[in-house]
């Protein structure tokens, strides 16, 4: 059976942000993911987990100025930089908060850089990051993410984030799966799970179209959940999905969909 995080970014949003743990653990749920940490200390946050006996599983690496629409730095050239000091807070919080892993949204691909610059600034800043990470005892992520969403994004498929992942070469370098974003992208979940599944540390579900709750769309996730235990993934499935109406009502679907 999957173990499945709340992600406190998406769901549970009718109450601000520090509030969504509690609500979190009321509905069941004994992990949780969320985009970013840093506007808040690491001290509120391992407070807030530890009430409510939470663990925090994943989340991002900054990813520069998210109201102005960045998603992510790391393929942009020139500002090496201030990736490296995202690293560093990214670790000061995961130590904190014992994150295992961390997501490096890539970002958009940059208007008038050569590819060949986007792609070797990319490079470089996923083995720096990789092996701070490794230092450290955690793993670094990719996640292809469609383009519907976000248009320009720079990492859009499955086999894109595998070559660069190849590339790379670093050890702790892992893929990140959203089931959403690969089947708005490419479809063939099954097959690609089933091929890949070795490299891939963590899951994110949401139905499509519409990115709201699995069973409220056209991905069969009956069939998808019991896959997950038949190719043997043991990470967390991250529910980063918009809820259609009130988040613990929309909550069923762990019931009717997963098959124990």
């Amino acid at each position: 059976m999957p173990k499945f995080a709340a992600n406190l970014t998406m769901l549970f949003t009718d109450v601000p942000f520090l509030e969504r743990f509690e609500r979190a653990a009321r509905a069941g749920f004994d992990a949780v993911e969320f985009l970013f940490p840093y506007p808040y200390s690491t001290e509120e946050l391992h407070s807030r987990l530890a009430a409510h006996g939470l663990r925090l599983v994943l989340c991002n690496l900054p990813a520069g100025d998210w109201d102005a629409g960045e998603r992510g730095i790391a393929c942009i050239p020139g500002r090496e930089a201030e990736f490296r000091v995202g690293v560093a807070d990214a670790l000061r919080y995961a130590n904190a908060l014992d994150v295992p892993r961390l997501n490096c949204l890539v970002g958009k691909t940059p208007p008038g850089a050569s590819a060949d610059a986007v792609h070797q600034t990319l490079v470089s800043n996923l083995r720096f990051a990789a092996s701070a990470l490794a230092a450290a005892g955690k793993e670094l992520l990719v996640e292809p993410i469609n383009t519907f969403d976000i248009p320009g994004f720079h990492l859009t498929r499955t086999l894109e984030a595998l070559a660069l992942l190849d590339e790379v070469g670093s050890e702790n370098l892992y893929l990140q799966y959203d089931v959403y974003h690969a089947q708005r992208m490419e479809g063939e979940l099954a097959n690609t799970l089933s091929a890949h599944h070795a490299r891939i540390r963590h899951v994110q579900v949401a139905d499509s179209p519409g990115r709201h709750e699995p069973g409220t769309g056209e991905i069969n996730y009956p069939f998808l959940f019991a896959h997950f235990d038949r190719i043997g993934y043991s990470g967390h499935v991250g529910c980063e999905y918009k809820p259609a109406g009130d988040t613990e009502a929309g909550l069923g679907w762990m019931r009717t969909l997963v098959t124990t």
